[in-house]
């Protein structure tokens, strides 16, 4: 018995070694992740500490520790609420908005980036479609409401001009969706192509070559090339979008919402925030965070599932 400890000791010791020899050989890159790690340590390990809020009657002053603990009473009242199930309607909807419009944008205009020979035109355009991003979303509401508004809006004064009344763009509710997506659609399109350059990138070129010795025209080597090659790069992508399901991009919505669009703009982000922040219920908001972490861990799991047993590679 004391030579099986021993072989094992053994054992974890080699493993443990050869675990610091890959390190040691790979020093850079993990040096190069670093800041991530650090990053998810710091703003999502971390922070998970405090869920224990969501099955408590929390109180700032008190703390953690001296708050009433009342299970999961939170969550029944999250259930129970009158919202609840409007907010989720409007949550789902808007998340399944964008993954039927906004989810192949960014592989389409990747494909027709890559198609681009000329290098210097391609950076340009590279360059163009990323600026965007990097506007905020107070700047994108207020170029949306000068562009659609009723009365300052240039599209209804042109289509006032034409002698047609005036569309409310901003306040009627069978347009909010459509108008959130469009929005994400032209903040976000360009940014999301980096990725899917990256893998296409990847391609080895003779294959292409090859493409075109059999006479394979462009569209051809596109299909058959490369979106087998990137089609990983789609799935993992797709996986981890459906983890974000229950999210709803708070400041868009916050900045887009105005009380004649409340019936499909209250979404649990706006719920947690108002009943958490504005109205001091930092247990309820603590609630609908986890809610929607659950949904995401399930969502990811059980597409996981679904694709790796359709055969193709999962996150894990």
């Amino acid at each position: 018995m004391q030579s099986s400890v021993l072989t094992k000791a053994a054992g974890k010791t080699r493993r443990e070694s050869k675990l610091w020899i890959r390190v040691l050989q790979h020093k850079y890159m993990y040096v190069l992740a670093l800041p991530g790690i650090l990053y998810f340590i710091v703003f999502k390990f971390i922070p998970m500490s405090g869920l224990v809020i969501a099955f408590m009657k929390y109180n700032p002053y008190a703390g953690i520790s001296g708050s009433e603990w009342i299970g999961i009473k939170n969550f029944i009242d999250l259930f129970a609420d009158s919202k609840f199930y409007l907010m989720l309607r409007n949550t789902f909807a808007i998340n399944i908005f964008g993954l039927i419009f906004m989810f192949p944008l960014p592989i389409f205009l990747a494909l027709m980036l890559n198609e681009v020979r000329h290098d210097v035109f391609k950076r340009v355009n590279q360059s163009i479609v990323y600026l965007p991003h990097f506007l905020s979303w107070v700047v994108v509401a207020s170029m949306t409401f000068f562009i659609l508004s009723s009365d300052v809006g240039i599209v209804n004064k042109l289509i006032a001009e034409a002698g047609r009344e005036r569309i409310t763009f901003l306040s009627n509710p069978n347009y909010f969706w459509a108008l959130l997506t469009s929005q994400n659609m032209w903040k976000e399109a360009g940014w999301g192509t980096i990725i899917f350059l990256a893998a296409m990138a990847g391609v080895d070129p003779q294959r292409y070559e090859a493409a075109v010795v059999d006479g394979a025209s462009r569209w051809r080597q596109i299909w058959h090339i490369t979106l087998p090659a990137i089609r990983p790069t789609i799935i993992i992508l797709l996986i981890l979008r459906l983890g974000h399901m229950a999210d709803v991009g708070f400041e868009q919505v916050l900045l887009m919402t105005n009380p004649l669009v409340m019936s499909v703009a209250e979404v649990f982000d706006t719920y947690a925030y108002s009943i958490g922040i504005l109205k001091g219920q930092i247990s309820v908001g603590v609630t609908v965070g986890m809610f929607k972490g659950i949904v995401g861990l399930v969502l990811v799991m059980a597409s996981n599932y679904i694709v790796k047993k359709m055969g193709h590679e999962g996150i894990y």
